[in-house]
């Protein structure tokens, strides 16, 4: 299936990246490699782009599309939680700017076989890296029924997740949970039928691909680690889509603005921290125009900030 992806945001994150031609950028999350590709065109011959990705789809498609550059790419099968070993393996130690799109991609998602979607059935999948062995199967048939509702309603912000934790775990005890089609009935008869604009699996789907791919524990550490990396006056620029994220996203760059972070009743200052970056402006949404072209920029929201240090 030919990966399709279409990128959100893309004109206020090269805008917000304010890239210089001969800079080196950070692409954590590449996708089919729309900000990348739009990145690398403002790249002279010197100019270096780096994309990581989990997804080896992805990185095929992306190979593809920024074969014509002329700038210097590098592209690696990867997290982005191990950005630092591979900056270091590239003997790059400072980069200009940094784009994170957060969260699953169109391709993944419309890909029934792999398994992100209530809407089609196939496989409980949902590894966003399919080299690696624990999936959405593990999740669904391994977690006791206290460690389901944890995550259902961390991760889904779930309400129902008791109820539906327990359908699971007595579904589970004839035989194993094997299809997304399956998890959807059991959710679909934990759930009592509510208008509340959406499907009531779509928060459970969040929560176990949240888990299986560890998306937000690893999101903080990354970000502070992109923006050490950062030369002065260089762009980090982050697209979240859903509270989870945004709210992680939004308490690290509080962090990493502030200056001392001692209890406010120390009478001196003894922790030496300093501001890092500048955070430019409030979170950004996608404009009407592409609201009407791609519906899934609905909840996106684009954080921007600018290395001070």
């Amino acid at each position: 299936m030919e990966f399709k992806h279409k990128s959100v945001m893309l004109n206020e994150v090269i805008d917000a990246l304010n890239i210089q031609p001969r800079g080196i950028y950070l692409d954590c999350t590449l996708g089919g490699g729309g900000h990348s590709l739009k990145i690398g065109e403002k790249l002279d011959s010197e100019g270096i782009l780096i994309g990581i990705d989990r997804d080896e789809e992805a990185i095929s498609a992306a190979r593809e599309k920024l074969s014509s550059l002329r700038c210097r790419v590098e592209i690696v099968h990867g997290n982005f939680s191990e950005l630092d070993k591979i900056l270091d393996e590239l003997q790059i130690d400072k980069i200009d700017g940094a784009i994170f799109d957060l969260g699953v991609s169109s391709h993944q998602i419309d890909t029934a076989a792999r398994g992100f979607s209530y809407m089609h059935n196939a496989p409980l999948d949902m590894r966003m890296d399919r080299t690696k062995n624990f999936s959405a199967f593990d999740v669904i048939n391994n977690y006791d029924e206290e460690k389901l509702v944890k995550i259902f309603s961390e991760y889904g912000e779930e309400r129902f997740s008791k109820r539906i934790a327990k359908n699971i775990v007595g579904a589970r005890k004839n035989s194993p949970i094997e299809t997304t089609g399956e998890l959807v009935k059991i959710i679909e008869k934990a759930v009592p039928k509510i208008s509340d604009g959406g499907h009531p699996a779509k928060r459970v789907f969040q929560a176990v691909r949240i888990e299986v791919n560890h998306e937000l524990e690893i999101l903080s550490g990354a970000v502070n680690s992109a923006v050490k990396r950062l030369n002065f006056g260089g762009r980090i620029a982050i697209i979240t889509f859903h509270s989870l994220e945004d709210r992680i996203i939004k308490n690290t760059f509080k962090t990493l603005a502030q200056g001392c972070i001692c209890p406010k009743n120390f009478p001196v200052c003894v922790c030496g921290h300093k501001a890092e970056i500048k955070i430019l402006g409030k979170a950004k949404t996608a404009a009407v125009e592409e609201l009407n072209q791609n519906s899934r920029a609905k909840s996106a929201k684009l954080r921007i900030a600018e290395k001070i240090i």
